[in-house]
């Protein structure tokens, strides 16, 4: 098993910035793809960004231009940079990782909350 846990939630005002963290007990250069999930209240689980072992990045239309993916490998972290935040960015923001390809990946975080509000 692989445990995953993510911080750096908080509330923040429209056009602020948050950067998010995953920590892993697995090597992330072992995880193949790393990525961000979120849920807001009432929709369906979405996909954020991926990121390959070889930092191949990947974006949702909505945060492309606003939001960052990367990890540390020395840190074994896995980060989300979130700039320029919108009202409807608030959401649960889960961390996933996995060895396969296959989306969603096997393990997950707990979630941190995302508030961006006035």
């Amino acid at each position: 098993q692989v445990q995953l846990v993510e911080s750096g939630g908080g509330l923040v005002q429209p056009g602020g910035s948050l950067r998010l963290s995953c920590a892993a007990s697995e090597s992330v250069f072992r995880l193949n793809l790393m990525g961000w999930y979120r849920q807001a209240p009432g929709k369906q689980r979405e996909l954020v960004a991926i990121i390959t072992s070889g930092d191949d990045a990947n974006y949702a239309d909505s945060v492309k231009g606003r939001f960052t993916i990367s990890k540390d490998n020395a840190k074994n972290t896995l980060y989300l940079q979130m700039n320029s935040l919108r009202p409807e960015d608030t959401a649960v923001y889960y961390c996933n990782a996995g060895f396969g390809r296959v989306l969603p990946l096997d393990y997950w975080g707990q979630g941190t909350q995302v508030t961006v509000s006035s």
